[in-house]
């Protein structure tokens, strides 16, 4: 398939995004485990969603869409689940795979857990090593690759766990194991990863402590709580909002709004990039939705310099460097976006797809080590 773009001009008008992927699913896996039922307005119905959807429905978790599009889950409880009678087939959600890991952990059955071949070829040992250090045992191919085996058991231990980096799925998967562990377990990242997992505990009723330690961000839950149902709204998704917003920055004479946005810091490293490059980049009518920050977007077309993006802000922008390198070949000058590694390890090599992308069309941009460097062409 070959697709041509063209020049369009100056980008005007308002519009809105999906709703964010990462809440889509926590939502959902969350309200599976409150007591009652919750509503959920706004679910992204994308394919990685609605397998986390098919999965819970196999746990014996009852998840209705209604013909206006507004989602029910009548929650089982903490330790509600039932044992599947087939494989629970998360397709190329790596985020579904992983939170649900952590969800088997305490339920004293064996569930097979697969994927995708993309999702197959992707290691799950961050999650795989703390969910047996809490006593469940994980059955999985050399490298702890999907498909994989978890027995969970009643009597799960809390821990303490150190990870080696930023992630909030690996954190999420710990922190969700942990709600059925007698007392606290807790989990701590060099940086502080997306927060959507606590945020909607904490709204929940569970008791979340947060703490900056010697060795980084710390976060510890009380376990086996009784969670309360919610009615949630999920937010527009950022990663998605940042390709209209990149688009307006660059089309001389663009002025945009992009309605509801989640504006939580921990996801926004972008924006805070780009505002740094010059970009006019603003925030209006700020609100809360399910215990998110919401607000509208105003971007207007820019001019950008290069800057030098630290690693420290990769957490917060992880999805978002594709477009951030788009951005940079516009840019007067060399941007450097320092510690990618992470982007290696991804559904695909996102780290070369970039380079590879910005060669195809004559950008000029290398690669040190896990650092990236794009000389823009403004």
């Amino acid at each position: 398939m070959k697709l041509r773009a063209s020049p369009h001009g100056a980008l005007s008008g308002r519009v809105s995004v999906p709703g964010d992927k990462s809440i889509s699913h926590r939502a959902l896996l969350l309200a599976a485990l409150a007591v009652g039922e919750s509503r959920i307005e706004g679910l992204l119905e994308g394919e990685d969603v609605m397998a986390t959807a098919t999965a819970l429905r196999r746990l014996g978790v009852p998840v209705l869409r209604d013909d206006g599009g507004s989602w029910t889950v009548a929650g089982v409880g903490v330790s509600g689940l039932a044992e599947p009678d087939t494989v629970l087939d998360l397709g190329n959600a790596g985020t579904g795979a992983r939170l649900v890991m952590g969800l088997l952990a305490g339920h004293p059955f064996t569930a097979v857990v697969t994927g995708d071949s993309s999702l197959r070829r992707r290691p799950m040992g961050r999650v795989a090593a703390p969910l047996r250090a809490m006593g469940a045992t994980v059955l999985a191919r050399e490298g702890d690759r999907l498909p994989l085996a978890v027995r969970g058991r009643a009597d799960l231990l809390p821990l303490d766990w150190r990870s080696e980096v930023a992630s909030a799925q690996v954190k999420s998967a710990i922190l969700l194991a942990g709600l059925h562990a007698a007392g606290r377990t807790s989990v701590t990242e060099p940086l502080a990863s997306r927060d959507h997992t606590e945020r909607m505990l904490r709204a929940m009723g569970a008791e979340i402590a947060e703490e900056e330690t010697e060795d980084g961000h710390r976060v510890t839950i009380t376990g086996q709580p009784e969670l309360r149902p919610r009615d949630f709204v999920v937010p527009g998704d950022p990663s998605s909002a940042a390709f209209p917003v990149v688009a307006a920055v660059l089309a001389e004479g663009s002025r945009i709004e992009i309605a509801g946005v989640g504006v939580n810091p921990l996801r926004c490293g972008l924006y805070r990039t780009l505002r740094e490059m010059g970009a006019r980049i603003t925030e209006t009518d700020p609100r809360e939705q399910g215990g998110e920050p919401v607000a509208d977007l105003v971007v207007e077309s820019s001019e950008l310099e290069a800057v030098e993006v630290p690693a420290d802000r990769a957490p917060m922008m992880i999805d978002e460097y594709p477009i951030l390198a788009v951005a940079a070949a516009r840019a007067r000058g060399v941007t450097a976006m320092r510690g990618l590694g992470e982007l290696r390890v991804k559904e695909s090599d996102r780290f070369a797809a970039i380079l590879d992308g910005l060669a195809a069309c004559g950008v000029r941009c290398w690669s040190e080590g896990d650092d990236l460097f794009v000389e823009g062409t403004a």
